[in-house]
């Protein structure tokens, strides 16, 4: 896959990298050149100097990291986000603040995983009804969370 450095003052900081060897996602880094503040409840936009071309049946999901997450409250929002691959545009993160503390970022900190995936493209076909199943149209909790045996 083909990426760029969209600015020379970030060349010090890695391209994405898999932490381990079974990692589905590449940590991207915080391409800052004073560190940044997120308020408790607030959203911002973090550069990553980066923009990548994808073969055309590819996206770059966006994903929070878990740490920052469970230990900090700090979330990507539109997660996962698509980095589609005609989007040649530098990749930025939005990150939010859900947690109690304000949180802040520095040059380089690890703040988003990037996940490569296929995907389909469709075809709609309109028609005046559904096929029914067991399911049909119960929605978010209709299947309840008690363990059944």
């Amino acid at each position: 896959m083909n990426i760029s450095r969209t600015s020379q003052d970030f060349n010090d900081l890695p391209l994405p990298t898999y932490s381990t060897s079974g990692s589905a996602g590449m940590d991207v880094h915080a391409a800052l050149s004073e560190p940044m503040t997120i308020p408790p409840g607030g959203v911002v936009m973090i550069p990553t100097a980066l923009s990548i071309a994808l073969p055309a049946g590819l996206e770059c999901q966006v994903r929070s990291r878990s740490g920052l997450a469970a230990k900090h409250g700090v979330f990507t929002l539109n997660s996962p986000g698509t980095i589609d691959s005609d989007y040649r545009g530098e990749i930025k993160v939005i990150l939010a603040n859900f947690g109690a503390a304000p949180f802040t970022i520095n040059r380089g900190d690890r703040i988003a995983q990037l996940v490569v995936a296929r995907y389909e493209t469709v075809q709609w076909n309109e028609v005046s009804s559904l096929n029914e199943t067991e399911r049909g149209a119960g929605g978010f909790g209709s299947t309840g969370i008690a363990h059944t045996a």
